[in-house]
């Protein structure tokens, strides 16, 4: 639940209120994993079922949420209903947080989607932090092109510690992900458009410091390779979902 919420009934129609009472057959008094965005986990209880269908719930909220991974996905603008995988999916997993940016050869089109501004990325992100029993979810940073984010370096305000700095690339790579040997440090991960990186974009990564590392020969969809290459990274850098 959100802060303001607490002490209002959640009505009948509430997906929360159709999850305990149809799928988890909660009656009044009973219990259930329940949280504080942003806030603590703990149990929550049904002290009510109204005429309506609506539920008072109380929540016992003590245990902090698990610890945020070491590790940022930088991705290009997909379409809207891959984009919101891509926001369930990373937020599920923990990551300290997700930077979106146009690329030259990404369609230019999606980069004026409504899912950051109609509450679809909010409720994605919320969805993969309730899929892993956690209560913070990662914030969304966007920035008009690559080259941008590339100038600004977020990532050097984020870590005390210099992070891995990995674009992920199978065309002209200097290396495998399968094989680096870099531990206990934070990793920042770029992953780029179906149709790839643009020369002009692979020379940017390199004199930003970035290594082009790939995962094979084929090419994946980005959402696929966002989830694949956070897993590999976070196994490379000693990280744990």
């Amino acid at each position: 639940m959100e802060e303001h919420e607490l002490g209002r009934p959640l009505a009948r129609r509430d997906e929360r209120t159709i999850h305990l009472t149809k799928v988890l057959h909660k009656k009044t008094g009973g219990e259930f994993e329940a949280g504080i965005l942003g806030g603590n986990r703990g149990t929550g209880k049904i002290e009510k079922i109204n005429f309506d269908g609506s539920i008072f719930v109380s929540i016992n909220a003590n245990d902090p949420p698990p610890p945020r991974l070491r590790l940022k996905v930088a991705v290009a603008f997909v379409r809207p209903i891959q984009l919101r995988r891509i926001f369930r999916d990373l937020s599920s997993m923990g990551i300290s947080g997700i930077d979106l940016f146009g690329t030259d050869l990404g369609e230019k089109s999606y980069r004026d989607t409504k899912l950051l501004e109609d509450g679809g990325a909010h409720a994605a992100l919320v969805e993969g932090a309730v899929q892993a029993r956690d209560t913070i979810i990662p914030p969304i940073t966007v920035y008009d092109h690559l080259e941008d984010w590339l100038n600004k370096r977020p990532w050097e305000k984020d870590n005390t510690r210099t992070p891995l700095l990995i674009a992920m690339d199978n065309v002209r790579e200097e290396g495998s992900l399968f094989h680096i040997a870099v531990t206990g440090r934070p990793a920042v991960i770029a992953i780029g458009p179906e149709r790839g990186w643009s020369e002009r974009e692979r020379d940017l990564f390199e004199k930003a410091g970035f290594m082009r590392l790939s995962m094979g020969t084929r090419p994946l969809r980005t959402e696929t390779a966002c989830i694949a290459a956070s897993i590999l990274a976070m196994e490379k850098t000693e990280e744990n979902i």
